[in-house]
């Protein structure tokens, strides 16, 4: 039997710059990386899509955005920003995706352009998908306004929408061109939203470095109280974390069904949906990480004094630690439980679900046994 082989590889690389004041005129930091990528013989062009939440904090930024990127030799900026409103909202609205398609098509933006997609995850989550499907691929770039998107979801490869109910059921790996996390933002977070994106730095401490968790424990409360200089490290060091697994770990677009960066997520993306999304996304993780570290506990894997840390921890970030959905009805599972066959088919392959040998060090599981998971939730009720 005749054949022809084909092999080729795909190098990736891009940054994520910390900075702050990122759209005043003496930050050159989007500047110069734009000038870096400029061609002598065209123009480029810039379309920015703005979350609606972000400019009515910054009543000026849409003018300092005009302002600041209308300087850059070689670029050309598309005559309208547009502003959507953000929130995971956005992620559900399909005519809205492709809204932004037609002003990808409407202002010319080629794979020599760039789209800059600005505000919190869902919003860079949307964008980046809307850029990934428009002529095969668009370069974007990120500027994430959120606790949760500078430190997890803005500085990684994926983006989607959700469809049918299923939380990123469409979507692409499309790695930014580059990634700018801009501290000004954060400061204008709501308390929830500035609480809730700590627990992915939890997730990745719990399955990665143990260190670091020793250091969000002793911060947990001055972090929740609204230590800038704090919040600073505890979103280099997640991002640092999170970029090392997605380069070191072997499977950046996620081929197999290893995904040990998901620990706490199947019921998080469960009783998200289950929730209409009133919680949001941090909440949900953080009920998921109780609910695995106490059934990591319950193996004998995870030992009572470190599963006690790991809530306390979520507790003095005033996070849930437990949510009705989990509980059994009758004889039913909960609405949360069969949620797991969703998450196969989202890893794809047979089930896996990251739990904990130990704060540090993560391991993987491919079957759940539902007592055990009960009785974890009940202990999750009384821990709350």
């Amino acid at each position: 039997m005749e054949h022809i082989q084909q092999n080729f590889d795909v190098n990736y690389s891009y940054r994520v710059y910390f900075t702050t004041d990122l759209f005043t005129s003496p930050n050159n930091c989007l500047s110069a990386f734009l000038a870096s990528r400029a061609d002598q013989h065209f123009r480029k062009k810039l379309l920015v899509i703005l979350d609606g939440g972000v400019s009515a904090k910054h009543p000026h930024l849409s003018g300092q955005i005009s302002d600041y990127l209308g300087r850059i030799e070689g670029f050309q900026l598309a005559r309208e920003i547009i502003t959507v409103t953000g929130g995971e909202g956005i992620k559900n609205d399909l005519p809205l995706l492709f809204e932004l398609v037609d002003a990808i098509d409407k202002y010319g933006i080629d794979r020599h352009s760039y789209v800059i997609g600005i505000g919190g995850g869902s919003l860079l989550d949307l964008v980046g998908f809307a850029a990934a499907i428009s002529h095969r691929g668009v370069k974007h770039i990120r500027i994430p306004t959120t606790v949760l998107s500078q430190n997890d979801s803005g500085v990684g490869v994926k983006n989607g929408v959700n469809y049918k109910g299923k939380k990123n059921f469409l979507g692409a790996f499309a790695p930014p061109a580059a990634v700018f996390n801009d501290t000004s933002f954060l400061a204008t977070l709501d308390s929830r939203d500035w609480r809730s994106g700590m627990v992915e730095a939890v997730k990745v401490a719990l399955i990665r470095d143990a260190s670091f968790f020793n250091w969000i424990e002793e911060k947990a409360i001055s972090l929740t109280d609204g230590d800038m200089p704090a919040m600073q490290e505890l979103i280099y060091r997640c991002a640092e974390l999170h970029m090392q697994h997605i380069g070191q770990g072997g499977d950046p677009f996620e081929s197999g069904s290893s995904r040990p960066l998901d620990f706490g997520h199947w019921s998080a993306h469960k009783l998200e949906q289950l929730t209409n999304f009133t919680l949001r996304h941090g909440e949900a993780v953080s009920i998921g990480i109780a609910l695995d570290s106490v059934y990591s506990f319950l193996l004998g894997w995870l030992s009572e004094t470190d599963m006690k840390r790991i809530v306390t921890v979520l507790k003095n970030m005033q996070l849930p630690i437990w949510h009705s959905l989990l509980e059994r009805a009758e004889s039913e599972h909960s609405p949360v439980a069969a949620g797991l066959e969703e998450f196969r088919e989202h890893l794809g392959g047979r089930l896996t679900v990251s739990l904990l040998r130990a704060i540090g060090k993560g391991e993987e599981i491919h079957d759940i046994d539902y007592d055990l998971l009960y009785e974890a939730a009940d202990i999750c009720k009384k821990l709350q």
